[in-house]
C-alpha cells in the first residue's frame, strides 16, 4: 500500500505506539492527524512528526469525537490506539479505574468507529485499523478491566471486518504484546518479549501494507495466547491462574 498523500487520523498518538506509528507513516508520505486528550503532550508529539496536525479529542465524549470528525473532514484511514491501563485483580478492584478502562479502551473505540463509518461506507472506501492486545484472547489474572476491554475491541474489529468485506472499506486488527510505555511502567512483573514502541509500530505498519485482517505480535509470544483458546477450561486456568492457598482464619468453636 502506498501511503503518500493519504490522510490518516491516529487517535491516541501523543506518545508510545501511537506516536511511533505516526512517525513511521509520515516517513512513508502520509499526512497524519494526531489526537489525544492532553493538548500539551499533543503539541510536543506533533513537533516530532513531519506534516502532522493536532486535534484534541476525548474518546469518552461523543460530542468531542463528532466535533473532531467535522473539523478533520475527509479521511483515508483511521487508526485507534487510545487506551488506559492499571494492573488490577478482583481483590484490588477500583471501580473508577475499571470503568475508565472499559469506557476509553472499548466504548471509546466504538464511538470513534461509529463517527467515521457512515462517510466511508457511503464512499465505498476507507481504512479502519484497531489496536487490540494479546491479553484480549482470553481472561488473565491481574488484568481485570484491561483484558475485558481489549477482548471487546477485538470482537468489534471482527464484526466490522465481517460486515465490510468486499465493500472497499478495509478493516484490520493489530494485537501487540508488551510495549515499553508509560502504561507498562506500572507493571511490577516480568514482561517477556518487551518491545520498544518503534518495533511495535513497524509491526503495525507491516500489517497495514498487507491485505490481511489481523496480526498478533511478537509472533513467538503470540502463539502462547492464541494457543490458549484451544485449551479446555480446567487446563487453561491451571496453567495461567493456578489456585492460591486460602488464608486460614481463626474460628471460634462453640462447645456443647
Amino acid at each position: 500500500m502506498n501511503f503518500a498523500g493519504k490522510r490518516y487520523w491516529l487517535v491516541g498518538a501523543s506518545d508510545g505506539l501511537g506516536l511511533a506509528l505516526a512517525q513511521a507513516m509520515a516517513a512513508e508520505g502520509a499526512d497524519v492527524i494526531l489526537s489525544a486528550r492532553d493538548p500539551n503532550r499533543l503539541a510536543v508529539a506533533c513537533g516530532a512528526v513531519p506534516r502532522a496536525s493536532a486535534v484534541v479529542v476525548d474518546v469518552a465524549n461523543s460530542d468531542s469525537i463528532n466535533a473532531a470528525v467535522a473539523q478533520i473532514g475527509k479521511l483515508d484511514g483511521v487508526v485507534f490506539l487510545a487506551g488506559v491501563y492499571w494492573p488490577m485483580t478482583a481483590q484490588t478492584v477500583d471501580a473508577g479505574q475499571l470503568e475508565a478502562m472499559c469506557d476509553i479502551n472499548f466504548t471509546g473505540c466504538a464511538r470513534v468507529m461509529a463517527a467515521v463509518l457512515p462517510a466511508m461506507v457511503a464512499r465505498g472506501e476507507g481504512h479502519l485499523v484497531i489496536t487490540g492486545s494479546l491479553s484480549g484472547f482470553r481472561g488473565l489474572p491481574g488484568a481485570l478491566g484491561y483484558a475485558a476491554s481489549k477482548a471487546g475491541v477485538m470482537a468489534l474489529a471482527e464484526s466490522l471486518y465481517a460486515d465490510l468485506r468486499g465493500t472497499g472499506v478495509r478493516v484490520q486488527l493489530g494485537n501487540p504484546g508488551f510495549i515499553r510505555t508509560r502504561l507498562t511502567e506500572k507493571n511490577d512483573f516480568s514482561m517477556p518479549f518487551l518491545m520498544e514502541p518503534e518495533q511495535a509500530a513497524a509491526e503495525m505498519l507491516a500489517l497495514m501494507k498487507t491485505t490481511h485482517f489481523k496480526r498478533s505480535f511478537p509472533t513467538v509470544f503470540s502463539w502462547l495466547f492464541r494457543g490458549s483458546q484451544f485449551l479446555p477450561d480446567w487446563l487453561y486456568y491451571r496453567i495461567f491462574a493456578p489456585l492460591k492457598p486460602r488464608k486460614l482464619t481463626e474460628a471460634k468453636v462453640k462447645e456443647g
